[in-house]
């Protein structure tokens, strides 16, 4: 959905975000997305390191995920760099940064003093490790948690080796898992008035996706599989390969599911055989049940297998490229991909707004803005005369977007 947003549930709500990368702007573009004004600080002249992941010159990351933001681009090691942050965080409900542990006090912005001027703050502090324990001080990428959190060690092949996801996965989780925990913390404001401090590591919301794999060590003393896309919980499920080169994937996590899936692959005698009657049975002949439906798979192209496996209720569907998603009935459809006027692109395509609620629905209304684009408007707010910021400015301080080039994304 794109226009305005008035009457949006966050609206009102003022975040100061200093972050960098992924994690953060995940989080506050959520937020924004509902309402929120989102103002970034940012260093003049370069701005935050996602603009500078550009294809074919354009800044797509910056686009989509600090979309809806304002952008106020002041030098933070300059006292009155600083002073200015310090004025916009007393005025904001909450602030969002990732530096590594420990800096915010260097800088002179430590919460406890921070929240004593603004009770009712809420500090967010996104690191790899955490505020605390033997690693705190230690810089924690995504692609090193998503390594150390165990779920490198079970993604891909037995015989290869461990395989880390193709995107910043560690940091969209945590990303989304901080705006969910922005929202408890405001409730919680809500009731006493008062904030707090979030202690949000990348480690954490990427170990629980594993759930019980602790557990299941201590009762089997052995390490989860490498199994490329079986399973050790559920058959059959796998990608298959198509007789046109394509491929699906099929997931039978229940009982009546497989029925399925052997019916239509004519094996009905699958459902009876004591090696796949049950799903702990297919578990232990995994080998032979992936078998018997991938030489199904094998058979007929891709589409033909899916509208087969579609009109029997089995829940199966094409591995999609970007190039499948871009323009699919269930997309447009849907409205997964929303339209935004932009400087680079005529139409910029990005990720609709998740989730959908009925009656206050989220709004995208800009992508991410040029570096420093709303600084003059945020410190005019702020009540700063014009004198003022149009010294700031001289003095490189404070930049805005006549200044720059090469930053309009």
């Amino acid at each position: 959905m794109t226009g305005q947003n008035a009457g949006a549930p966050l609206e009102g709500l003022r975040v100061i975000d200093m972050s960098r990368l992924v994690a953060g702007n995940v989080l506050t573009h959520v937020l924004a997305d509902f309402g929120a004004e989102v103002i970034k600080i940012e260093k003049p002249g370069l701005g935050d390191d996602l603009r500078a992941w550009r294809v074919e010159g354009v800044s797509t990351f910056w686009k989509a995920y600090c979309r809806n933001k304002q952008s106020l681009a002041v030098d933070m090691r300059s006292a009155e760099g600083l002073a200015v942050a310090r004025e916009l965080i007393a005025s904001a409900d909450v602030l969002v940064e990732n530096f590594r542990p420990g800096t915010l006090e260097k800088m002179g912005l430590a919460p406890d003093d921070l929240l004593a001027s603004n009770p009712g703050l809420i500090v967010v502090r996104i690191s790899g490790w955490g505020q605390t324990g033997t690693w705190r001080g230690r810089p924690g990428f995504g692609s090193l948690i998503e390594a150390m959190s165990g779920f490198a060690m079970m993604n891909g092949f037995e015989d290869r080796p461990p395989v880390l996801p193709p995107l910043a996965l560690a940091d969209m989780i945590a990303g989304q898992s901080g705006a969910a925990a922005t929202l408890m913390a405001l409730r919680a404001r809500d009731r006493d008035g008062s904030g707090q401090v979030i202690d949000l590591s990348l480690f954490e919301p990427m170990f629980a996706c594993l759930g019980p794999q602790i557990a299941n060590h201590r009762l089997t003393g052995r390490e989860p599989r490498r199994m490329g896309s079986l399973s050790e919980l559920s058959a059959p499920r796998n990608i298959y390969e198509t007789a046109d080169g394509g491929f699906v994937a099929l997931s039978a996590s229940t009982q009546a599911m497989a029925e399925r899936v052997f019916r239509v692959i004519g094996r009905p005698d699958m459902i009876t055989d004591p090696r796949f009657s049950t799903n702990s049975d297919r578990i232990d002949h995994l080998e032979e049940c992936d078998a018997a439906v991938a030489d199904f798979m094998r058979s007929l192209p891709r589409d033909e297998l899916v509208e087969l496996f579609t009109k029997a209720e089995v829940t199966v569907g094409i591995v999609a490229g970007v190039a499948d998603l871009d323009g699919h009935p269930y997309i447009t459809s849907r409205e997964v991909i929303v339209e935004t006027p932009d400087s680079d692109m005529a139409s910029f395509p990005m990720h609709a707004i998740t989730p959908r609620l009925s009656r206050t629905p989220g709004v995208i209304k800009t992508p991410g803005p040029a570096l420093g684009a709303h600084s003059v408007a945020i410190l005019a707010a702020l009540g700063f005369s014009r004198d003022r910021i149009d010294d700031l400015v001289a003095r490189s301080i404070v930049e805005e977007p006549t200044q720059l080039t090469g930053t309009t994304a």
